[in-house]
């Protein structure tokens, strides 16, 4: 018996039909083992030596593929073509050659497809494990344990709030930190644009003001609307007449076949998925055989691929579509380094594959590889330029003609932050001396815009382009920013938190080396050297923790109060921005004498006053030089006429609040976000700080139920057991009916629960069973039963396309299998175990040792 080793349950499945009867495919479920979550898991002073640990979830899917390795005669190492698929791979025969049951005979294949001719192609030609990609995937790990396990202690002690840093991710971070920066220096600049709007042979058309008072005009040149004005006069009393006509051909160029980062960027783009999605989606449609390997940098295709998509090409449309040479095309990216074979789809046949997200990523996917072996487009691009006989006056039209489509008939690729082309537009046929009908003239004022911040398609891009980072790893780059809040997403687009900010700003000022790009991309041509086979991996991590440990021991020396008088400092412009009017930033708009200054304080970074305690302004470290939510001291609401205490309204770190009285026993209690600003007085601060109040007894438990505002907003008490409101105005306005009614709603779960799922959709009777069939939602996603046999839907079947044909075979299909396992069977296991005859098994056991 062969055992064949690969990654997942699905390409295991697949695998296994297209081997023979002595093949039996086995999957790690991905890693199987890694460097235990403690310090002292790497050793820098015995070599680097890694101590690693089997995942708890893995014992079992290792014990299965160790008995079935005792035996085998052979193993085949499956996993994927990259270097985590090597590490899987070095991992597994570790681990059984430490268990001693690895055979004696161990094989490595690969394969950029899981198709049969591509399987059966790898297990003809087998090799040894590749110890370059090995020693590549140890000095990685070990350098990202390194500097997480070194790093983010210091954070902890000196940083509060801080979370962790990375090699890559305090990269990526400070790329979105900076292009906040430069947003927030950008000064907008006013400026006009005179547009003249004309029509030759009933096609409208536009034409830009090129030239006024004999002077060149460019975007900024007129930056007022006197001159604006002016120009508009101009135009209008000008007559028009075409002085030139320049038209030139132009050639478009298909891009190549996706990347890794290209298939995240487009994705991102065109059908707005994050780069993880992206990746999960691609990763189904890799493991059902549809496409190649999705984790590449590489853009070359096979040679019987590209006369696939040719022939494919070709019978989609005319001759004309299919160059007269195949494309080739040569990797660009910095520091380029494993290259497969492109993303390419299997079977150019195919256009259509699953349904859903898998859909439509395949035909993307499909689309772009199709087009990079097309022809390319002719285009012809036209510049009419219009004066008024003076010569000081003149007007520029520009516009482009499509003469030949080629590849764009297929596949345009898309842009970020794009606008408005005015080479996009279409133009009539004009000659010199002709004179147009001028119908109207526009005038606009704009601004010049900031830098856009980054998207998920933008910042991969980025990110490539200055090689940080790899393929395999973006998508989990920017996912570990969102989850630890350093940053988050507003209209597909990504703004730094405060603690993201602070994070950066410390990391560059205390450890400025080790978030340069050029240092971080500088590192990864060393490690892209170890899997190349030209450099050791230990002399790469040497070099680099012998500077890296000594500056952590320097920072963890420091105490915390001159970490945060550096921070203020190195933040000084950030926090305390210039006025303008020549007075000093830092001075207390409450006092008036103190200094303002970063502080460091249990929830995070804020800035107080010098005065304090006398002075109790403060403001939010995310707040650069502003007011808004700055306590500027206490504002008198009036006087309890209960008590005759004050009543302040104030502003804290976690939002307004009010106060009665003054000291630690006053009384307070927070401003609702859904009380309007209007209608908050005195009498709502006494109402408020009159809770909780009692709206009376139960008139069946005859317990108290009581009214207030907590931690997760408003709320009803009653005998231990809480009801939720729907806003702050109803816990005084509700009354004994409603509240008792309230109450036994949420002790029966709110209806929530109770009431029977109802069907996504509704398909008729079963064929055979006659039961009802119908479309569900379950716990683990969409199912179809018949009332008696569920069915999973495949993640690459659409819900919503689902039809009765497919209903009744995935019925069919998995009533073939027989129940399913799990409880069902227990019972015949406890019954078993009563009888003698299971007293035999452990002598069976011992024979088998």
């Amino acid at each position: 018996m062969q055992l064949v080793i690969v990654e997942s349950p699905a390409k295991a499945k697949t695998i296994e039909k297209y081997l023979g009867r002595d093949f039996k495919v086995l999957a790690s479920y991905g890693h199987v083992r890694d460097l235990p979550p403690k310090d002292g898991s790497v050793d820098p002073d015995d070599g680097f030596s890694m101590e690693w640990q089997l995942y708890p979830d893995k014992a079992k899917r290792l014990k299965d593929i160790q008995d079935a390795a005792k035996q085998a005669d052979r193993l085949i190492l499956a996993t994927d073509p990259d270097r985590e698929g090597e590490a899987i791979s070095w991992h597994v025969q570790e681990l059984l050659r430490q268990k001693k049951a690895l055979p004696q005979k161990v094989d490595r294949v690969t394969f950029n497809a899981i198709t049969k001719q591509a399987v059966t192609d790898a297990m003809a030609h087998p090799r040894g494990l590749d110890d370059d990609l090995i020693d590549a995937y140890r000095a990685r790990r070990a350098l990202d344990y390194l500097v997480g396990f070194t790093l983010s202690p210091v954070l902890w002690r000196k940083l509060p709030g801080a979370k962790s840093a990375g090699r890559v991710q305090s990269v990526a971070l400070r790329l979105v930190v900076e292009r906040e920066r430069e947003i927030e220096a950008f000064v907008a600049q006013q400026y006009w644009s005179i547009t003249g709007q004309f029509e030759m042979g009933g096609t409208p058309f536009k034409a830009r003001l090129a030239r006024w008072r004999g002077d060149k005009i460019e975007r900024l040149t007129i930056t007022n609307e006197a001159d604006a004005r002016a120009a508009e006069a101009d135009v209008k009393a000008g007559h028009f007449t075409v002085d030139s006509v320049e038209t030139k051909p132009l050639t478009r160029n298909p891009p190549p076949p996706f990347t890794t980062s290209t298939l995240q960027q487009e994705a991102a783009r065109k059908l707005g998925f994050s780069a993880s999605h992206t990746m999960r989606v691609a990763q189904d449609l890799y493991e059902d055989g549809a496409i190649t390997y999705m984790r590449t940098d590489g853009v070359q295709m096979d040679g019987s691929a590209i006369s696939a998509a040719r022939r494919a090409i070709a019978d989609r449309y005319d001759g004309g579509y299919v160059p007269d040479q195949p494309r080739q095309y040569q990797t660009k990216a910095k520091n380029a380094q494993e290259a497969h074979e492109a993303i390419r789809p299997t079977d150019f046949g195919k256009d259509k594959v699953g349904g859903g997200d898998h859909a439509r990523l395949y035909d993307l996917i499909w689309k772009r590889a199709l087009a990079s072996q097309m022809a390319s487009a002719r285009l012809e691009r036209t510049s009419v330029d219009l004066s008024d006989g003076t010569g000081k006056t003149m007007l520029r039209a520009t516009g482009q003609v499509i003469k030949f489509p080629g590849f764009l008939a297929l596949y345009d690729e898309g842009r970020d932050d794009s606008s408005e082309d005015d080479d996009a537009r279409l133009l009539p046929a004009m000659a010199k001396g002709d004179a147009p009908a001028k119908t109207g003239v526009e005038v606009e004022a704009h601004e010049t815009q900031p830098p856009p911040r980054y998207s998920e398609a933008s910042l991969v891009k980025k990110m490539e382009e200055l090689g940080i980072g790899r393929p395999s790893t973006y998508a989990s780059i920017l996912q570990v920013l969102k989850d630890r809040a350093y940053v988050r997403v507003e209209k597909n687009r990504f703004l730094p938190e405060e603690s993201g900010r602070l994070l950066t700003a410390f990391l560059e000022r205390f450890f400025g080396r080790y978030v340069e790009y050029d240092f971080t991309a500088g590192l990864e041509e060393e490690l892209d050297d170890v899997s190349g086979g030209r450099a050791q991996w230990q002399a790469v991590l040497e070099r680099f923790w012998r500077d890296f440990k000594p500056r952590t021991g320097e920072v963890m020396e420091q105490k915390p109060s001159e970490i945060t008088a550096a921070l203020d400092e190195f933040l000084g412009p950030y926090l305390f921005p210039d006025k303008g009017d020549g007075s000093d930033p830092r001075v207390c708009p409450n006092c008036g004498t103190g200094r303002l200054a970063l502080r460091g304080g249990k929830f995070g970074p804020f800035i107080a006053c010098s005065n304090y305690p006398e002075c109790k302004f403060t403001r939010k470290f995310a707040q650069p030089g502003g007011s808004d939510g700055a306590d500027t001291g206490p504002e008198t609401l009036g006087t309890d006429p209960d008590s005759g205490l004050e009543v302040t309204k104030r502003s804290g770190r976690f939002g307004p609040y009010i106060q009665l009285g003054d000291g630690k026993e006053a009384k307070r209690s927070s401003i609702p976000k859904d009380i309007p600003g209007e209608d908050f007085d005195l009498d709502y601060a006494l109402r408020l700080l009159s809770l909780p109040r009692d709206v009376g007894m139960h008139p069946e438990s005859g317990k108290p139920i009581v009214a207030g505002l907590g931690r997760y907003g408003p709320y009803l008490l009653h005998d231990g057991k809480y009801a939720k409101l729907t806003g702050t105005a109803e816990i005084f306005d509700i009354g004994m009916n409603a509240a008792v009614a309230r109450i036994a709603d949420a002790a029966n779960g709110g209806g929530r629960g109770r009431a029977k799922a109802e069907p996504l959709k509704t398909f008729g009777p079963h064929p055979a069973s006659g039961g009802e069939m119908k479309l569900m939602a379950g716990r683990f996603g969409p199912y179809v039963t018949d009332g008696t046999t569920n069915a999973t839907l495949p993640k690459t079947v659409e819900p919503e396309a689902l039809t009765v044909e497919e209903a009744v075979a995935l019925i069919d299909a998995r009533a073939a299998k027989g129940p399913a396992k799990g409880k069902k069977k227990a019972p015949a296991k406890k019954a078993a175990a009563k009888k003698p005859a299971a007293k035999k098994a452990p002598a069976k056991k011992k024979t088998a040792e």
